[in-house]
């Protein structure tokens, strides 16, 4: 089978545990650039520290950010598409983490907006290279947003989707790791993004390969013809994928290449 499009996430499966680019994994996914494969980055991040990740490939693509809300061309920054939405439709989502200190951000296209900063939200963007802007009230904000983001442990995060799990109609939410919870527009995701941007190519869905390892992978995995979970992903992601690769400390996006794209 010959991938036209690979479609890979950052955190936890481009990158390893220290958030670094290996050679292996860089020369892996350059062979596939150049052997005709589009490469497009599809993460949770913002176009902002996503764009410094396909520069260290040193490859011109598409990046698919904000877990699918927002679509960018590397080379121009300019917006394929973008899913948004007004700050007042996030108002209880706010309002819930407020009550209860979590700590909380907002995004637009490129910009990301908080009201307050712990000392462990700040060591947490500082890994994802981040600076985010303060502002007074997020809920006084004018500029529609395309996500809502609460941090915090894992225990507690996973106490916050078992009540927004109950709340219905409106917003989605989405567990985009163990420490984070995305609020955006229902039927935003990765997979919904990856099919507007292959259909836009004349890609079909066969000739897609995408490689993740969390929850907010699985829908572009299942969409694409061959889905590829990563050793360090749940079990619950590795069962819906097609293949299961190395883990990101070991080079699993490049085996995932050199297996199915030039069949060694």
């Amino acid at each position: 089978m010959t991938y036209k499009m690979i479609a890979i996430d950052v955190d936890g499966t481009l990158l390893n545990d220290g958030y670094e680019l290996t050679t292996a994994t860089k020369q892996a996914v350059r062979a596939a650039y150049q052997a005709g494969a589009e490469i497009v980055l599809c993460t949770g991040r913002s176009p902002l520290n996503a764009l410094p990740i396909m520069e260290q490939l040193e490859l011109s693509g598409t990046l698919i950010t904000h877990n699918g809300a927002v679509t960018v061309q590397s080379h121009d920054r300019s917006i394929l598409q973008e899913s948004a939405f007004a700050i007042s439709e996030a108002q209880r989502f706010i309002e819930y983490a407020r009550e209860r200190g979590i700590h909380r951000d907002m995004c637009t296209t490129f910009g990301m907006y908080i009201e307050s900063m712990t000392e462990a939200a700040n060591y947490m963007y500082g890994k994802y290279m981040m600076q985010p802007e303060r502002v007074e009230d997020l809920l006084r904000f004018e500029a529609n947003i395309v996500k809502f983001t609460v941090f915090g442990e894992t225990e507690l995060l996973d106490d916050v989707m078992a009540v927004w799990d109950h709340w219905g109609s409106g917003l989605a939410h989405i567990r985009s790791g163990d420490l984070f919870i995305d609020v955006m527009l229902p039927g935003v995701n990765k997979g919904t993004a990856l099919e507007m941007l292959a259909k836009s190519r004349g890609v079909a869905r066969e000739h897609i390969m995408a490689i993740g390892n969390y929850y907010n992978d699985v829908d572009m995995m299942t969409y694409a013809g061959l889905g590829v979970a990563m050793a360090n992903s749940p079990e619950g992601v590795k069962q819906m994928a097609d293949d299961v690769t190395f883990s990101n400390n070991e080079n699993g996006v490049a085996a995932a290449i050199v297996k199915h794209l030039f069949d060694l």
